[in-house]
Parts: C-alpha cells; structure tokens; sequence
C-alpha cells in the first residue's frame, strides 16, 4: 500500500472517527440510554463523575485491547493494538468535545428524544460505514468481537449480539447497584441495536458511487 493510498484511507477513516462520536452524542443526549458500546463507558461516567464518558471510553478501550492480546496470544498483532490505543484516545476525546458541543441540547418531549436518538444512529452508522470504507484499523469493541470470532470460529454476526447484550446488562447492573435506578440503559440502547447495523448495510448498499468516489485512484500506483 502506498504513503497516498494510507493517507487518504486515514483521512476517511478519521471522518468515520468523528461521525462516529457525533452519533454516539446526539444518542446519549437523546436521555435513553446509549448505544450498547458506550452503554458501560456512560454508565461508569454517570456513577463516578470525575471523569467524563470520553474518558471512560479510553480507560474502557484500552482494556478491550488488552484483553484482545491475551485472547489473541500470539496471533496478536502487536502494532494494530498498539495502533486501536491511539485511535481510542481520539476517540475519547471527540465523544467529550461532541457532548460539549451539544450541551444545550435538552430535549423534554419525548418524540423529540426518539427523533434525537434516530438522528444519532443515523450519523453512527455513517461513521461506521466510512470506517469500513478506509480500512486501515477497527475500533477496539469492533475488534475485539473480531478477536473473540476467530477463537470461536462462530459467526461474527451472533458473537455481536452477544457481545452487544452482554454490556447492555453489566451496564444496567452499575446502574441498578450504584444509582438505583436505569439511565445509561434503556430503550434506546435496544433501539440502537437494532437500527444501527441496517442503516450501514444500507449505506453500504445505497452510497456505492461515494464509495468508488472515496477510493478514486487507490489501486493505481502511488
């Protein structure tokens, strides 16, 4: 692959990166819970408030790395999970400057939360898709279902769901133990669970001429 083609694979994927925390934003904002990724990230934040959801996020990342290498072994690679951890951090970081943005964001009617949080799938699943398109690494939860499915050998799809619903529940459970009652997990986390994937095969399927136009020239000598 040549410096060209890698620079602009990073261009998109950083795109991705930032609709991608602009998305998980709008959901959180919406007060219906988050998406099953962030679920744990948001409820730690809400639980011990020092450190916000971006920071959550890297702390929560980071572990989902390690924990890849000791899945991994020795078929870890090294300089991708070197590579997840910087990536993590960016993220963290614009999730935290994405709330920022949004804080007068409020909404009371609770159509106006279901419109908020539609809104934020939407824009998480095109950040997905323009982190497929670029290719260059996976974020750490994506990743380590991906680590999980190769030991396994089982389908990526139903390790997903698994994955997904897994830390909804540990989400619910900080929730329940240490406030007493569900906000990081809620209707919204299932909404998110269930819509976020279909909005980016549709992408995948719909913006096919963005895609070519994204990877213009890639397989051409650089």
């Amino acid at each position: 692959m040549g410096k060209k083609e890698l620079l602009r694979r990073y261009i998109i994927f950083a795109f991705g990166l930032l609709f991608n925390s602009f998305g998980v934003a709008f959901v959180t904002k919406a007060s219906l819970g988050t998406s099953p990724i962030s679920s744990i990230p948001y409820s730690l934040s809400l639980i011990l408030t020092r450190l916000t959801m971006g920071n959550w996020t890297i702390f929560y990342s980071v572990l989902l790395t390690l924990l890849q290498w000791a899945i991994l072994k020795k078929n870890a690679k090294k300089a991708e999970l070197v590579l997840q951890m910087i990536v993590s951090v960016a993220f963290g970081y614009l999730i935290d400057f994405s709330m920022f943005l949004l804080q007068a964001v409020q909404p009371q009617v609770y159509i106006v939360k279901i419109v908020l949080l539609l809104i934020g799938c939407v824009i998480i699943a095109f950040g997905a898709y323009l982190e497929v398109v670029g290719d260059v690494v996976m974020l750490p939860g994506d990743a380590f279902v991906r680590a999980i499915t190769k030991v396994t050998q089982k389908d990526y799809g139903v390790v997903r769901v698994i994955s997904d619903v897994s830390m909804a529940v540990i989400a619910a459970i900080l929730c329940l133990v240490f406030l007493h009652k569900l906000i990081g997990v809620r209707e919204g986390t299932i909404i998110a669970a269930l819509v976020v994937g279909t909005f980016v095969k549709v992408f995948s399927s719909r913006l096919k001429p963005l895609t070519a136009w994204l990877l213009a020239g890639l397989d051409t000598k650089n």
